[in-house]
């Protein structure tokens, strides 16, 4: 099994931004969009794991620490730079709290051999990427590939001339385990567990 653990967007958020998606998209024909659907902030890649270490991974997500907090989704930009976009992403702000969710799932599945991340979290919430193969990477860092191109000059000036942008926000009350398949129209997205924080 392929999985990540993140966190889901409350409804009101998501169609937000699936409305913000459908007015915008037309700035940038040739990026891949992601779906409504499977609209999520990622906290942390793992990959293909068996059945069996997927259930040690959901059980050192139960201990955990952290409680629910709440997040705003605003702002936006691109990685790894605006003059050589692959990933457009709009920004996902909760100061401390959600580092440090993200510091202690590090922490909980680093216990089980997972690697642990090698640079600070850098939360935002992708919305679309750039042509295939290496350019589909959605990491920050600067790849050998990625050069300047025109590929959202478009939708860069597009947005320029929208102000500022606010989705709202939201509570995160819990941590979810997801599944994701590949397909040749994209990966898929399920929620394979859900795993509550607790109240503050």
């Amino acid at each position: 099994m392929r999985i990540f653990i993140g966190i889901d967007l409350d409804p009101e958020v998501r169609a937000r931004i699936e409305r913000f998606i459908e007015g915008v998209q037309g700035f940038a024909p040739d990026a891949r969009w992601v779906g409504g659907e499977s609209l999520h902030i990622t906290l942390k890649f793992i990959g293909e794991q068996t059945p069996e270490q997927v259930e040690a991974i959901a059980e050192s997500l139960r201990r955990v620490a952290g409680s629910a907090f709440e997040i705003h989704a605003s702002g936006y930009g691109f990685f790894p730079t605006a003059k050589a976009p692959r990933v457009f992403w709009i920004g996902i702000h909760a100061g401390r709290q959600l580092a440090e969710l993200a510091r202690n799932v590090d922490a909980a599945v680093a216990e089980l051999g997972i690697a642990s991340e090698d640079r600070p979290y850098s939360p935002h919430l992708t919305l679309a990427r750039g042509g295939g193969g290496r350019r589909a990477s959605g990491s920050p860092k600067l790849h050998k590939g990625d050069s300047p191109n025109t590929l959202f000059a478009a939708l860069q000036k597009r947005l320029a001339g929208m102000g500022e942008i606010d989705f709202g926000k939201m509570p995160v009350r819990e941590l979810i385990l997801y599944q994701s398949r590949l397909s040749p129209g994209g990966s898929k997205y399920t929620k394979f567990q859900s795993l509550p924080l607790p109240n503050k």
